[in-house]
């Protein structure tokens, strides 16, 4: 594996780099909490300019390994830009081709399939707002019914349709996507839909009785105290690199 010295950065086109950085970190964080599903599942950037190319996992990578330069270049379509030594996933491709087209601020896109996220995904009600966490992640989330494994390009224009202007995404009986205008906010925003998850899970393994429901009209205040703006803010400016810098003291390699 290089090592940032050895990484020539002059022939990525501006910006991509960057984005190639904070990727291969969002992949890193995912292994790190827990949340990978071995080889699969996938997060995606947009790489700057006007081509409409995508960084993408090497499909023959644990999210652990992956690093900046490891990551695969890919058009609209899942096939590689360039060359590379690394296998990729176009069928995993389908639904996040779908939102990064459809949408001008899907610069980055991420879904997982973990134990607590597919749980709520199979729960009729869905998203309970019976947590603080589920209150901020609740107002901003849209459903998608299941239809297979997504390998059927058909389905992009229903999941562009159901997830509309919403920023997280509960795909039902499969589960979790966030979207954002930059991988710090679209992390962010996969994080507390996980951990509202993961309260609601272990809050009805002890019965739907007597849970304390919130007092009329607290939702709403939530919802504008956790505005796209401001989260977004609080994501690239303060939570994000805390969270570099929490890789750097575990892996820094990620930035190779």
């Amino acid at each position: 594996m290089a090592t940032l010295a050895q990484v020539d950065t002059s022939r990525y086109a501006p910006g991509e780099w960057e984005a190639r950085v904070d990727l291969a970190a969002a992949y890193r964080l995912v292994a790190l909490y827990g949340w990978d599903d071995l080889i699969f599942t996938h997060l995606s950037a947009r790489v700057p300019g006007p081509e409409h190319h995508f960084l993408i996992n090497p499909y023959d990578m644990m999210f652990e390994e992956i690093t900046a330069s490891s990551l695969v270049k890919i058009d609209v379509e899942g096939n590689p830009v360039g060359p590379s030594t690394h296998p990729v996933n176009p069928a995993g491709f389908t639904i996040h081709s779908a939102i990064h087209m459809a949408r001008d601020d899907a610069h980055a896109v991420m879904h997982l399939h973990t134990p607590h996220g597919q749980a709520v995904s199979a729960m009729e009600f869905g998203l309970l707002p019976h947590t603080q966490t589920a209150m901020i992640a609740g107002h901003d989330v849209a459903y998608h019914d299941y239809e297979g494994i997504a390998t059927d390009l058909e389905e992009r224009e229903r999941l562009v349709q159901d997830i509309g202007d919403k920023s997280v995404m509960i795909l039902r009986n499969h589960g979790t996507l966030a979207v954002g205008d930059t991988v710090a906010s679209c992390f962010l925003r996969l994080y507390f839909l996980e951990r509202a998850c993961e309260a609601q899970v272990l809050m009805l393994s002890a019965g739907r009785e007597h849970l304390n429901n919130p007092p009329q009209g607290v939702e709403d205040k939530v919802a504008g105290q956790s505005n796209p703006k401001g989260m977004g803010m609080l994501a690239q400016k303060l939570a994000w690199p805390a969270l570099l810098r929490k890789l750097d003291r575990i892996d820094p390699s990620y930035r190779d």
